[in-house]
């Protein structure tokens, strides 16, 4: 532009523009905190047409137009929340990341008005939410706040989440709205394995000997008086995190600070380490459903894992024509009884060992890796929906209305690296059978396999097919494995 022409007035205030540089540096922030595929995850948002970062300027527009001149404007997410409809009133705590979750939030949203607390601002929830509060769910005062303030909006008739890590303090907020639910020590039960260990004793469910270690020298004993293999694990963690086979005494030290340190990563309850017999064996989950304190096996699933002596899980399978469910449905009955749960969603993991199916853990809440969508297409039973139904004290209609089979398998590349390129076969890609194919890490994000990376950072994408019965959906999954490509590149 000519010198002598003078330079355009921006038409926002200071505090406007200060706004706005705000909002970034905290979008730099939050990006340089997160998981790297949580981080590109929410960066593809932001640059998406209609995301935040292109839209910035609509933004200062409206808080301009809108917003008193002796005010600081206040900017808001400009996609608009859900209509409420009447319909009763459902609270989710931490709804979680879309490809995992996003499934459960849909089919809870499809049959109730939906409301959410959310650590962080929402993103891909709005269209099935019609109000959220942002709070710490692990603050237990904030997240009492968050859902009370919600509540006094909304007609909230029930709560719950699928998170396993915040079953407690999601239980101590449905008794502080005075909603129905387990109390939190039955919660508790569950989430402790010391004490599941100790319940499954007292009502002689079959279990594995388990003994509390806070020294290596404790770990040492109670190994040698079980008998190796050991298994050594944090007692109040989830996913598996910090789970390790011992074989030898000389693995023991190695494997009981791995534990150690698992055990206190954030979301754990207990800092207390177990040395547990190993069992052998196949393992696999009975999805159950209770009511009123009577529970309903839905579903087995078969499972797949790798990274021994971890305990990574890398695939499931559910056929609807399992002959395994009348065998093993008491035991998980039994487990679930033992530890005073009279209503909700269990994922009940066991091992079938050459002594008959005996219990790994109950996880009070819908399986994850896509689980409860594996159910819903072999069986066509909605577990996100009856979740709901339940923590309104309705009972859930089980009725199956499919019987096929569906299999998940988890991409894992060969080596930990850099990710430089990745992709699938369109040829396979429109097959009528495969559901789903979704990426976690893209080109250029780092990928560390187990130990060192969890499942947040180890897994670049997954794939999802339904077929006839397992047999035919472990062939699919073996078709569509064959026609993917994953290269990583090793780190300098």
């Amino acid at each position: 532009m000519p010198n002598d022409q003078p330079a355009p007035v921006s038409a926002y205030t200071a505090d406007q523009a200060a706004c706005a540089a705000a909002l970034l540096r905290t979008l730099t922030t939050r990006l340089h905190g997160l998981p790297a595929d949580q981080a590109a995850a929410l960066a593809r948002l932001l640059q998406a047409p209609g995301g935040l970062a292109t839209d910035m300027r609509s933004l200062l527009e409206a808080a301009r137009q809108s917003a008193p001149a002796d005010k600081e404007p206040v900017l808001t997410d400009p996609r608009p929340l859900r209509q409420p409809t009447g319909r009763p009133v459902v609270l989710v705590v931490a709804p979680n990341d879309e490809l995992y979750r996003g499934y459960c939030l849909a089919s809870v949203a499809a049959a109730y008005d939906t409301v959410v607390i959310t650590p962080t601002p929402l993103t891909w929830e709005h269209p099935h939410v019609i109000d959220h509060e942002q709070a710490d769910p692990y603050d237990l005062d904030a997240l009492l706040t968050a859902g009370q303030a919600l509540a006094s909006r909304n007609p909230v008739v029930g709560v719950l989440t699928w998170n396993e890590t915040l079953l407690v303090n999601t239980s101590r907020l449905a008794r502080h709205l005075g909603l129905p639910g387990d109390r939190p020590g039955v919660m508790r039960a569950c989430r402790d394995k010391a004490t599941s260990r100790a319940l499954f004793d007292r009502h002689q469910v079959p279990s594995a000997t388990s003994v509390k270690a806070v020294t290596l020298a404790e770990a040492v004993a109670a190994a040698q008086a079980i008998g190796y293999p050991v298994v050594v694990k944090p007692a109040g963690q989830a996913g598996s995190v910090g789970v390790i086979r011992v074989d030898t005494p000389q693995q023991l030290p190695d494997a009981f600070a791995f534990a150690t340190t698992g055990a206190q990563l954030h979301g754990g309850e207990s800092t207390v380490v177990l040395v547990e017999e190993y069992l052998d064996g196949e393992e696999i989950s009975v999805e159950c459903v209770t009511h009123q304190g009577i529970t309903t096996p839905v579903a087995i699933t078969r499972k797949q894992l790798g990274f021994a002596p971890y305990f990574e899980e890398t695939g499931h399978s559910v056929d609807a024509a399992d002959p395994l469910l009348p065998h093993v449905g008491p035991i998980a009955q039994a487990a679930v009884a033992a530890l005073g749960v009279t209503s909700g969603i269990q994922h009940v993991e066991m091992r079938l060992t050459a002594s008959g199916p005996r219990i790994v853990e109950v996880n009070a809440r819908i399986g994850g890796d896509l689980i409860g969508k594996l159910v819903l297409l072999a069986t066509g039973i909605d577990l996100p929906r009856a979740a709901a139904d339940l923590a309104l004290a309705r009972r859930p209609d089980l009725t199956p209305t499919r019987h096929q089979a569906a299999a998940i398998a988890l991409l894992y590349p060969d080596t930990s690296g850099t990710v430089t390129a990745r992709g699938i076969d369109p040829a396979i890609a429109g097959a009528d059978w495969l559901h789903q194919a979704s990426w976690i890490l893209e080109p250029g994000d780092r990928v560390t396999l187990p130990p060192e990376g969890d499942v947040d950072v180890a897994r670049v994408g997954l794939v999802v097919v339904t077929a006839g019965d397992a047999g035919q959906a472990r062939e699919r999954l073996d078709e569509v494995t064959r026609h993917i490509t994953i290269t990583v590149a090793l780190a300098a």
